[in-house]
């Protein structure tokens, strides 16, 4: 897909991504917060409290992900930041740690439903590679799910293969964890 723009969300793009979120439903429920709070803070919230924290990390500049521009609107986001940045993902079973490497986490994707299948995907998480790059990571690892499960925000094998992404281990219940590293600046 051409003519699309990608923009780290920094403050001056907070309005961007709350509209984004607001216009397309599911992402104004979790606010892509469930990885970034614990699991009993997170079900004892609801969308404006999550709304409001995930402000305050962006307003605190703390990485939170990358937005798709079309004709200046966002079309797209990708979560991306450093894993300790995802509490209830630091304390997954399911998704533990490797290792006790550094490393930057995917761990979301919405794209609007119009720009859907056309790449955008790639795009989108090849963009949070070059963020992540850009603030020193040196492994990024995603957590993909198959394309016919229920819960496929956290996008498919295919567009983290795409990416270069190779498997580099295994959750609980079979989940991959897969790794793009080692980047040298």
């Amino acid at each position: 897909m051409n003519d699309v723009e990608f923009h780290p969300v920094t403050a001056e793009r907070w309005s961007d991504l709350a509209d984004f979120f607001q216009q397309n439903g599911n992402p104004n429920y979790c606010w892509c917060m469930r990885w970034r709070l614990k699991s009993s803070d997170f079900a004892a919230g609801d969308g404006a409290g999550r709304r409001s924290k995930l402000e305050e990390l962006v307003r605190e500049k703390t990485p939170v992900g990358v937005l798709a521009y079309y004709e200046g609107k966002a079309v797209g986001w990708c979560s991306v930041a450093p894993r300790e940045s995802y509490i209830a993902l630091e304390r997954s079973r399911v998704l533990p740690r490797l290792d006790e490497q550094p490393v930057w986490s995917v761990a979301c994707f919405f794209i609007d439903r119009n720009f859907r299948q056309q790449g955008l995907a790639s795009q989108l998480l090849t963009a949070a590679v070059e963020y992540a790059w850009s603030q020193g990571a040196t492994i990024i690892e995603g957590y993909p799910v198959e394309p016919d499960k229920s819960y496929r925000f956290m996008g498919s094998p295919a567009v983290f293969e795409r990416v270069g992404f190779e498997e580099a281990g295994t959750g609980k219940n079979g989940r991959i964890i897969v790794r793009l590293g080692n980047h040298e600046s």
